[in-house]
This record gives structure tokens, C-alpha cells and sequence, in this order.
């Protein structure tokens, strides 16, 4: 079978107009396919294979009102498209059972198919690209997701990063495939949509998982884990900005935590420039020499050569502390994290240790919420669930008291 790696094509084709379903589109053979377009009760499926998956990568959208679709292939990313629009899209690995020349050559047996070669053309898009209000409960579309929240405070506005989900973190065959999309607003109520932060644009990057941003000195940085397809080690990476709004990957740039962990777990990375001049990394993931949920601690002079120390948090049972937040308010230092994704609090007089637990640790915000500091106030960003992982926006805010506990209650501009 011929590789169709490092081509990108584009298979346009028109929807039958008599009513007719069933297959209208077979490379390879109706036992063993390796590409099939089928149209079932208005249901356009799109179903292509990859190595030794016995189920196909789908793609699937409604065509009611529909005149032309399109599969368009890369090696780490397959989309449909209807009259123009993306309506689904899916991320293989593994070798193709077809080629461009398979699908060429099956063409010429389907007249209302074509296919042909495209080459990428890198376009900057604007700061902005789209606009809505009222952020609770909201998510980008019918069958697109807010996963896991990292919101930030930068130059007066308060923003979201957030993994952004497709079929409730089935894509990629259950691994995710998700990637960083990006919001703000300055009000709480009329909310700006950013350009993608984070894709995924290689075929060995399974998900873009959790992170956090920071800025220092102007430059953005976005902390992440990277999920493998083969579930090897995962690493941390990172992508950087000068204006905060267009990301590139720093290729260079890799940690990995020791074997004394899982580290096909480690995830969710907290980045923190702390009080004594060093970068620090919370990470999730377990200790393996107990076998308890974790947050590895790693420190560094230059962000780029990290040192383990002792978990900063060790949980009392095998669940992993997910989503860690740390941050500084009105004296006191805070950790978050989430376990099976409600988030528990702990604060301190001191950075890093002796944390004093509160009389009530829990932050009721979805799942997963995580906080940033807008205006002196303490807005934490979760997402509630709708049929399964991811859904849409949740939000509350927080106060202190004087012992530095906090209370949790509705954000006024989103009542």
C-alpha cells in the first residue's frame, strides 16, 4: 500500500440530489475497506483506516441542505467540510490503508468525486476572530466542547484557555486530540475569540493536555503536556508569544519528569515565577514508590534545566491531583487542584509547604475550576458536563476571610 504521508489532498464531491443512500465512495474492498464515504437517513459518513485499528477514524455530519462536501486530508489532521464550512474533523496516526493515487484512480469509477493536491499557505489571522456574550454555559458550537479551563489575568482582561473537545474525548480513537482555543473579555459579559493557541500539527501529538500561561519580561509563555499515541512518557512543552494572542511551538523546548513517577501520566503543568527568582513546575501525575496521586515539584534558575524536588502535594489514595492553580491573594498563598474533578483548596502563610487545610476545601465550579485574579477579585473558570467529558463555561467567584478561607458565590455580571 502506498504511504500517503506528507501529501495533502482534498477529495471534493456533490451530494446526490434523487434521494439515493447507502455507499457512494469504496477504496479496497467492501470486507476489508481502507476508505468509504457512506450516506445513511441525511447522515454523511466519512470512514478512513489507520494501521492496526480494527475502527475506522469517523467523520460524520447532517446534510440536510447541502450541495458539495469535502474530505481533506494531512497526515495529522482529516476534516469534512460542507458548502465550506468545517463541520467535523478527526487526527490519525498510524499508516493509511489507502493512497492519493487509490483515491485518484477510484475517481474515475465515481463521476460526482474529485480529487486534488493543496499546499498550506501560513495566513496570520487577526488578534480577533469572532465575538459573543454571556460566557456561562457557553461552548464554540452543536458538537464542539469546553473542556479543561486555564483562565488568566493580563492588561485588564480576563481570559480562558480551555481544551477544546469533539466528541467528548473520543477523537483520536478515545485519546483526545484536543487542542488550546482561546477567549477574553474585559467585562465579563462581551467576550473576544483568539486565534487557536495551541493545534495539534503532528501526527505523534495524541492530545494537547492541561497547562497554564504566565508572562514575564513580554513574552507568553503556555506550559502543557503532550499525550503519546503509544502512552510513552509524556513530556512537557511549551509554546511562546510576543502579543499573547499567536502562539508558535518551542520546538526546542522538552522536560520530563524521572521514573520515580508515572510518566506517561504527567500532565497538567502549573508554572510559577516565584518570590525567589526561580521557575517553578507543579505536574501531575503518581508516585510510583508509594503509589499515590501526586504533584511532582520541579524547579529551575533558566527554564530549561529542572530539578525534582519532594511532591509538593500527596494525595491518600491512587487518584491523581488533576488541574493544579497556585497563586498569591491578600497575603496568602493558594494551591488547587481536582480530584475526580472536584477541585479542593489549601492555603498557606508560606509559598510552597506548610498548607493549612479549611474547614470546607471544596471550590463549587464545575469541574476542574481553576482561578485567576481580575480586578482584585478571585474568578475561577470550571465547565459543566453535557453527555459525557467537556460541555460548557462555569463560572464563580470567591472571596477571602480573615483567616484566608475561602467563599464561594454567583459572578454578579453573569447572574
Amino acid at each position: 500500500m502506498a504511504n500517503a504521508a506528507n501529501e495533502n489532498w482534498r477529495l471534493t464531491f456533490t451530494l446526490p440530489k434523487d434521494g439515493s443512500e447507502g455507499e457512494l465512495f469504496l477504496v479496497g474492498k467492501s470486507e476489508a475497506p481502507g476508505f468509504r464515504v457512506v450516506l445513511e437517513n441525511e447522515n454523511l459518513m466519512i470512514l478512513s483506516y489507520f494501521g492496526d485499528k480494527e475502527q475506522p477514524l469517523l467523520l460524520t455530519g447532517v446534510t440536510a441542505g447541502v450541495s458539495e462536501a469535502a474530505f481533506v486530508y494531512r497526515t495529522y489532521r482529516v476534516e469534512l467540510w460542507f458548502d465550506g464550512t468545517l463541520v467535523d474533523e478527526n487526527w490519525p496516526f498510524g499508516e493509511p490503508h489507502f493512497s492519493y493515487g487509490e483515491i485518484a484512480a477510484a475517481c474515475e469509477r465515481y463521476p460526482a468525486f474529485s480529487v486534488g493536491r493543496f499546499e498550506d499557505v501560513a495566513v496570520e489571522e487577526p488578534s480577533v476572530v469572532g465575538h459573543f456574550k454571556n460566557a456561562m454555559g457557553w461552548h464554540p458550537s452543536d458538537n464542539v466542547f469546553v473542556g479543561d479551563c486555564m483562565p488568566y489575568s493580563h492588561d485588564g482582561r480576563y481570559h480562558v484557555l480551555y481544551l477544546k473537545d469533539r466528541r467528548h474525548h473520543g477523537s483520536k480513537w478515545g485519546m483526545g486530540a484536543h487542542q488550546w482555543d482561546h477567549i477574553s473579555t474585559a467585562d465579563l459579559v462581551n467576550w473576544d475569540i483568539h486565534p487557536m493557541a495551541v493545534p495539534i500539527d503532528d501526527v505523534s501529538e495524541a492530545s494537547i493536555c492541561t497547562g497554564s500561561w504566565i508572562e514575564k519580561d513580554g513574552l507568553h509563555r503556555l506550559y502543557y503536556g503532550v499525550r503519546q499515541n503509544d502512552w510513552g512518557p509524556a513530556p512537557i512543552r511549551r509554546s511562546v508569544s510576543k502579543d499573547g494572542y499567536h502562539y508558535d511551538k518551542d520546538r526546542d523546548f522538552e522536560v520530563y519528569i524521572s521514573d520515580r513517577y508515572l510518566q506517561k501520566h504527567a500532565r497538567d503543568p502549573k508554572i510559577i515565577f516565584g518570590a525567589d527568582g526561580k521557575w517553578h513546575l507543579l505536574v501531575t501525575t503518581t508516585d510510583l514508590s508509594v503509589g499515590k496521586g501526586c504533584l511532582v515539584h520541579l524547579v529551575s534558575d533558566d527554564e530549561q534545566h529542572w530539578t525534582e524536588l519532594e511532591p509538593e502535594i500527596t494525595v491518600d489514595t491512587d487518584d491523581e491531583p488533576e488541574c493544579p492553580d497556585y497563586f498569591f491573594y491578600k497575603g496568602r498563598y493558594y494551591i488547587l487542584y481536582s480530584v475526580r474533578g472536584q477541585a479542593h483548596y489549601k492555603y498557606s502563610d508560606k509559598p510552597f509547604g506548610a498548607w493549612i487545610d479549611p474547614a470546607n476545601p471544596v471550590i463549587d465550579c464545575g469541574s476542574v475550576p481553576k482561578c485567576a485574579i481580575w480586578n482584585d477579585r478571585l474568578i475561577f473558570t470550571g465547565f459543566t458536563c453535557l453527555g459525557g467529558y467537556a460541555g460548557g463555561l462555569n463560572f464563580v467567584e470567591a472571596k477571602a476571610d480573615e483567616n484566608g478561607e475561602l467563599s464561594v458565590f454567583p459572578v454578579a455580571e453573569m447572574e
